[in-house]
């Protein structure tokens, strides 16, 4: 008798969207922007993992679930961070051009490398980061938000993300990372570009041009900072990897950062949880960031994996080499993560999980905390100035970031310290006032604005006009 030989299985087939949800939902322009968590809902129908488009003809795979994201996060044998794997972009079906490329393409850094590579770029940033003393930090967090502050509370009007919260991480990048005040207007054009998409190829060229010539500077005139500490690593990094190290730090140390801030400061002016004692003490700042790192983290959808080889995760197939962008907003937002599992608790994914978490979770807390406990401390009675919800967000598939925080507040007198002379001095330096400098204010509005107006603004700042 012949014997009949048994039917390989088949693997389920990918997850198909039901009715009302789109194959692949936009993550990008202004309804994804205004209501992030309706589209969350809406993919969550189609599994833990659904389809969605990261820019016009730029295809995704969304992880949403908790344990899903765990999965991946940490899944370093099935899932690599290394982008020479996109097959999209390899083949040119995603264009060079296309906005989100410069987000998302390789470069010689921690970001974007695994393994043996991934510990030693890593291990250059953590040592070098490690050599930031806390408290000189917090200090120096500390008088430059006091510099910013009194610049519009004589006003008692501002735009609390243009005036503050954008501009409080460049001047400590500015400090940290040993970066000439004549650089910051260059830094300030391709960040800005990278981030929200607009003109994004030339944004990157600008940004990587600029951190050469700092990188070529250090080489020539190292001095007590981050960038000439990295240049000392025994991990011994070229200068594309050094220019490709900036990159990440000063992405990840200047946008989520204020985000953090500005979106910290909302939640504290507008939940009647946090009203009543805002300037009573740390406790308040500390649990309004850490609901805004579960509710809303600045970063809400990054963390791209490729799959090393196809692969059925709960009945949806992954495909080598197509991203698997990690939803962290999602993820915290788990309809499975019940109220308890969250309150008091830091287990949240805004700083990632796995080898690639945030090494720099400590810093980046200290100077949120500060920033929003020095501004309330200082404008006690500080108010939004339009409704909460008539507040703009921005739109884009990875951050989770305001557009405007105009706020109103009684006039304030500034500070009795020391003058600073602003001409002379460069940013990130400390006068002999004690107090940091700071280029020349520019005029801020109660009202929204764009992107394209605080990036103009701060443009003129640097250039002291």
């Amino acid at each position: 008798m012949t014997s009949v030989p048994p039917v390989p299985p088949v693997p389920p087939p990918p997850a198909v969207p039901p009715p009302g949800c789109p194959a692949h939902e936009p993550l990008y322009g202004p309804k994804f922007a205004a209501d992030p968590a309706a589209a969350y809902r809406r993919l969550r129908r189609t599994g833990p993992v659904a389809p969605v488009e990261l820019a016009p003809g730029v295809p995704a795979s969304l992880v949403l679930g908790y344990d899903d994201a765990l999965h991946v996060l940490r899944g370093t044998e099935t899932f690599s961070k290394d982008p020479r794997r996109w097959k999209d972009l390899a083949d040119g079906t995603v264009p060079m051009d296309s906005p989100v490329v410069p987000m998302m393409m390789y470069r010689p850094n921690a970001l974007w490398a695994d393994g043996e590579e991934h510990r030693r770029l890593r291990g250059a940033i953590t040592d070098s980061l490690a050599r930031v003393d806390p408290n000189t930090l917090r200090g120096y967090v500390d008088r430059s938000a006091d510099t910013l502050i009194d610049r519009f509370a004589p006003a008692g009007r501002a735009d609390l993300l243009g005036a503050y919260a954008q501009v409080l991480p460049l001047l400590v990048f500015n400090h940290l990372f040993g970066c000439p005040a004549d650089y910051g207007e260059r830094l300030v054009e391709g960040m800005s570009g990278i981030f929200d998409g607009v003109d994004a190829e030339k944004a990157n060229e600008l940004l990587a041009t600029t951190l050469l010539d700092l990188v070529t500077l250090k080489r020539e005139r190292p001095g007590q900072d981050v960038t000439s500490w990295l240049m000392a690593h025994p991990a011994e990094l070229t200068d594309e990897e050094m220019v490709h190290t900036l990159v990440l730090l000063m992405g990840a140390g200047t946008e989520p950062q204020q985000n953090l801030i500005a979106n910290s400061l909302r939640l504290l002016l507008s939940d009647d949880r946090f009203g009543g004692d805002l300037s009573g003490g740390s406790l308040p700042v500390e649990d309004a960031l850490d609901e805004v790192l579960w509710t809303d983290p600045p970063i809400a959808n990054y963390a791209v994996h490729y799959p090393v080889h196809d692969a059925v995760y709960k009945g949806v197939t992954l495909r080598e080499g197509h991203p698997l962008v990690v939803s962290l907003a999602a993820a915290n937002t788990d309809p499975t993560l019940t109220a308890d599992q969250k309150a008091g608790n830091r287990a949240h994914l805004a700083w990632s999980a796995g080898p690639h978490n945030c090494p720099a979770q400590g810093p980046a807390r200290l100077i949120a905390a500060v920033a929003v406990e020095k501004l309330l401390d200082r404008l006690p009675d500080v108010e939004l100035a339009v409704p909460v919800e008539e507040l703009v967000w921005r739109p884009g598939p990875f951050h989770r970031a305001l557009a405007a925080l105009p706020v109103t507040f009684p006039p304030a007198a500034t500070e009795p310290s020391g003058a600073v002379d602003e001409r002379s001095a460069e940013p990130g330096s400390v006068s002999a006032a004690g107090r940091p400098s700071a280029p020349p204010q520019w005029s801020s509005t109660a009202g929204g604005g764009t992107r394209r107006g605080w990036s103009g603004r701060l443009r003129a700042w640097w250039r002291g006009e």
